[in-house]
């Protein structure tokens, strides 16, 4: 973590609220870039050296600009020599659904952002491209370009910038942005992935799966789960590297190594990576309450779940998404 201070208390007022009306978009670029929450400190540490360095900025060029530069510097920076981060589906083959399976490698993984941090209120035909470029497996999948060539990529094609401005911005040439973002698409491609594709927003049907979905979950239901569920479905656990794929998989796990997870609550907290998410929480071994267990992102595409995500470090991420230490 970069450890700054309130910029919003340092500088003064007028500057402050300028910075401020950038911190959404910078933290999503910066997320993009680093594809954890390190994000937001990639944003602060931009803000104060904008701060610091202001007396000498003079207006050369848009504000918007020169925090972007900044933003990137601070990426590379924070980039230095750390592995990429990356998802299960990254590391190898679907497993079998037993325990002996479960390992925890020193694997830097992708972690999930609430949406509120990323997206910003706007235009929704906009919206719509910002959150798709937000979602995991994008940003998984921008996880495999070096650096410049992800910020060379995030900046022309999501957030369309000419190739003469992120040439500017990088301090080189057209034909070196331009010969960065050809290398950037072929992995991409290779990867199946891009940053033009997008997902069906979550519509009012998708909402009503949803609600159904948690009532089946607490219910530890299967046979209306399986109503819910794609048969190809795919499930992964970081910091676990198993991940199943297919629904009869999952369910094997749910009633074999995972049925813990019986008797649980389950509590929506709005989105994380432009997709539903839950917190889960499971019966205490007490017998009294429940305890965090996960926080689910779930996937939803032709009206079906076809992802699960359960990310099951809850000490970082419960508060992150304003979800309580335990329930009642």
């Amino acid at each position: 973590m970069v450890a700054v201070q309130d910029v919003s208390v340092a500088a003064t007022p007028s500057l402050a609220d300028r910075l401020e009306q950038h911190r959404v978009e910078l933290t999503a670029y910066c997320y993009r870039m680093l594809g954890s929450v390190d994000a937001e400190d990639a944003v602060q540490e931009t803000f104060l050296r904008a701060w610091r360095g202001f007396d000498r900025f003079e207006g050369r060029s848009a504000l918007r600009s020169w925090l972007y530069r900044i933003a990137t510097n601070v990426c590379f920076d924070m980039l230095e020599g750390r592995k990429r981060r990356a998802r299960p589906m990254d590391l190898g083959p679907a497993g079998e659904p037993i325990a002996e399976n479960l390992r925890t490698p020193e694997v830097a993984w992708i972690e999930p952002i609430p949406d509120g941090w990323v997206i910003p209120d706007g235009d929704p035909a906009e919206l719509v491209e910002v959150r798709e470029s937000v979602r995991l497996a994008f940003v998984a999948a921008l996880q495999h370009l070096p650096p410049k060539q992800r910020a060379v990529l995030v900046l022309c094609e999501v957030l369309r910038w000419k190739a003469a401005e992120v040439a500017e911005l990088l301090e080189t040439s057209v034909a070196s942005v331009n010969s960065a973002l050809q290398r950037a698409r072929a992995t991409l491609s290779a990867v199946n992935a891009s940053a033009t594709a997008t997902s069906p927003s979550v519509d009012a049907a998708d909402a009503d799966l949803l609600a159904r979905y948690v009532q089946a979950f607490e219910r530890y239901d299967m046979a209306a789960l399986t109503e819910l569920i794609r048969e190809d479905a795919i499930q992964s656990m970081p910091p676990f590297d198993l991940w199943l794929t297919g629904r009869d998989d999952i369910f094997t796990w749910w009633l074999g190594p995972g049925i813990g997870c019986r008797g649980s609550r389950v509590v929506p907290v709005g989105s994380a990576n432009g997709a539903p998410a839950f917190g889960q929480y499971k019966p205490a071994e007490s017998g009294e309450g429940y305890e965090p267990w996960a926080l689910q992102v779930l996937e939803v595409e032709g009206g079906r779940i076809v992802e699960l995500t359960f990310f099951l470090d809850t000490q970082r991420l419960f508060p992150r998404f304003g979800l309580p230490p335990r329930l009642a």
